[in-house]
């Protein structure tokens, strides 16, 4: 490997191209979305899953698509050994599925719930909540073809943004029909765009002998014109399948979820079938879904296990924060404290160099009792050290000095009403104890 080792002076290292570091003043947000993702997922009985960051190659080339974007252009893979390479994941509903067969949980309880967090990576062109290693949540129901399970992972969805409180999405559905009725419509939409070949854009030329539904979704202006006037799957589906799309319609109307019906969403994995879902937020353009899903009922039988029917969706994090900056217009800045959730309770001023061992073990005491304390390392002056206790936006501020140290005293200064109180040292944890909840441990 040619590395360039140029003078440490002519070089700033950057992070790569379509990365990003989550600065503590923009973790806010992530800990929000996180948070709110946790506890919808728990509530409605998914279990955490966590799958390795890479895969064996050949389990992203069956379960995605050979014929696909992802497959083609966009998967990071490596040699592994002579024979076999392995790839960053750049999605994880197939390594869900690869572990419910290798540890056979079909055999002890087939219908299982599942959630994950965690980095996803794609060679795509970096932009705005698009990036190269990116973020998703999402959920994997597995082991049931109700379409009410369908209409529960799309709640669940809708539930999170209500929970952080995003104005403006749009839920979009359509169904893209089985394994009975797509291949009727394909190539009778097949027909359709070949006779306006060379007026597509050179990807969708390609697409039309390889994976043609993927032409409905182009962004491309020309591409959408000429798809807007193409029939609809809607209207070549089985008996089945429409049935599954009027359930799934009609439920999503009863439980107060409105949505659009897009006839022209399909979705860049072949292994879709029947449901397929998006939501969007306009404020990002033209690339808008913050999160997608739908059925693959053919998913695990086609990774080598028995036809089992399973739904999920996975949300997009970077482009759910972009969004609610937007929305809220407060890029790049603490939103409120409230949601930051990470100031001190107590913060601790040190008056002269001899004090600082006992107000260290008295921080020590508090954090040992789950009483949220910090104090000043960078030896400042008493006045400094309240200006930082003021910028943190702390309850309580103690004073140690020496004369209170002399007579086994703090004051304590309650900061919303500038009450000061003077206590025993022995008693300050019993005080903060009955004033505060004390932190989970």
């Amino acid at each position: 490997m040619n590395v360039n080792t140029a003078k440490k002076t002519d070089y700033v290292f950057k992070a790569p191209r379509g990365t990003e570091d989550v600065l503590p003043e923009r973790w806010a947000l992530w800990r929000k979305l996180e948070e709110a993702g946790r506890q919808e997922f728990e509530l409605c009985g998914y279990y955490e899953i966590r799958t390795p960051i890479f895969e064996d190659t050949r389990l992203f080339v069956r379960s995605i698509g050979e014929a696909t974007d992802i497959v083609e252009k966009e998967m990071y893979t490596f040699a592994d050994s002579e024979d076999s390479s392995i790839t960053l994941r750049p999605e994880s509903t197939a390594p869900v599925m690869r572990a419910y067969l290798e540890y056979e949980l079909h055999k002890t309880k087939k219908f299982q719930k599942f959630y994950y967090i965690g980095p996803q990576f794609r060679k795509e062109r970096p932009q705005a909540g698009r990036l190269r290693q990116f973020h998703q949540m999402g959920l994997e129901a597995v082991g049931a073809s109700d379409p009410l399970l369908d209409v529960e992972t799309i709640s669940v969805a809708t539930r999170i943004f209500d929970r952080i409180d995003l104005k403006g999405y749009q839920v979009k559905i359509n169904s893209i029909g089985c394994e009975k009725c797509r291949p009727v419509f394909r190539n009778i939409l097949k027909e359709k765009l070949c006779e306006h070949e060379k007026a597509l854009c050179e990807l969708c030329q390609s697409r039309l002998n390889r994976n043609v539904f993927r032409i409905l979704d182009c962004k491309n202006e020309k591409c959408k014109t000429i798809s807007h006037h193409m029939p609809s799957i809607n209207d070549y589906l089985c008996g089945e399948c429409q049935t599954h799309a009027k359930t799934v319609r009609e439920a999503l109307l009863e439980i107060g979820i409105p949505y659009i019906v897009d006839a022209h969403l399909v979705r860049g994995l072949d292994y879709y079938t029947k449901t397929v879902y998006e939501i969007t937020h306009s404020s990002l353009g033209a690339r808008d879904a913050i999160c997608a899903g739908g059925r693959y009922d053919n998913l695990i039988s086609d990774i080598g296990g028995p036809s089992i029917g399973s739904v999920g969706f996975a949300i997009g994090m970077e482009a759910t924060i972009l969004a609610l900056e937007n929305v809220t217009a407060k890029k790049n800045k603490l939103i409120n404290q409230e949601i930051c959730g990470h100031s001190p309770t107590v913060y601790i001023v040190s008056i002269g160099e001899e004090t600082r061992k006992q107000c260290f073990s008295l921080l020590n005491l508090l954090r040992r009792s789950n009483i949220s304390a910090d104090f000043d390392y960078e030896g400042r002056s008493p006045k400094a050290q309240m200006r930082t206790a003021n910028k943190l936006g702390v309850k309580y501020v103690i004073v140690l000095g020496p004369d209170e140290m002399a007579r086994g005293d703090i004051k304590i200064k309650i900061m919303e009403t500038s009450e000061e109180i003077s206590l025993k040292q022995s008693e300050a944890i019993t005080w903060f104890l009955n004033k505060e909840t004390p932190l989970k441990k």
